[in-house]
């Protein structure tokens, strides 16, 4: 069985790595009373290859949190790196610009929005003034001899008129 130290060792990763694999279950392990890990060998060469010497670091020992310091690899991820900057910096501006059309058709259906809501309460009013019989402008001055209320208008009503010619 191996430790988390020697587990780290076997496999070129580092401690932390294992342990993070054993707290997120890649690697299945058994905790002891003193609170270390126990790690069967095949568990761990079943997610990680076993480390020869031949792929090993000149010290004997590798840590993947550490990162490779090889001049000869920057090249083309210094090209890859500005490829990515250019591209981020263009999806930013395509983002702003569609953040401001949106901004724009916000505003446009607000402006439609508020048109709609002064016809319809123009609306509720005339419907308001037709229901109750109430006139607009002119249309008050102008009663018509069919909207007379009894007794309005020439004086007396009919009947009145018809009672005394009898």
């Amino acid at each position: 069985m191996y430790t988390i130290g020697t587990a780290a060792k076997a496999t070129g990763k580092s401690k932390s790595t294992i342990s993070r694999d054993i707290d997120k279950g890649k690697i299945s392990a058994v905790r002891n009373e003193d609170g270390s890990y126990s790690i069967d060998p095949a568990e761990l060469h079943r997610v990680y290859p076993p480390v020869s010497e031949s792929n090993s670091s000149s010290n004997g020992q590798s840590n993947d949190s550490q990162p490779l310091n090889s001049p000869a690899g920057t090249g083309g991820l210094d090209a890859e790196l500005q490829h990515l900057r250019e591209r981020l910096s263009s999806l930013e501006l395509e983002r702003e610009r569609e953040r401001e059309q949106l901004s724009d058709q916000i505003e446009d259906l607000r402006r439609r929005l508020d048109r709609a809501d002064e016809e319809r309460r123009d609306k509720d009013r005339q419907l308001t003034a037709l229901l109750t019989h109430e006139r607009t402008g002119t249309d008050a001055d102008k009663a018509s001899p069919s909207r007379r209320r009894p007794g309005e208008g020439r004086g007396r009503g009919f009947w009145a008129r018809l009672r005394r010619k009898a």
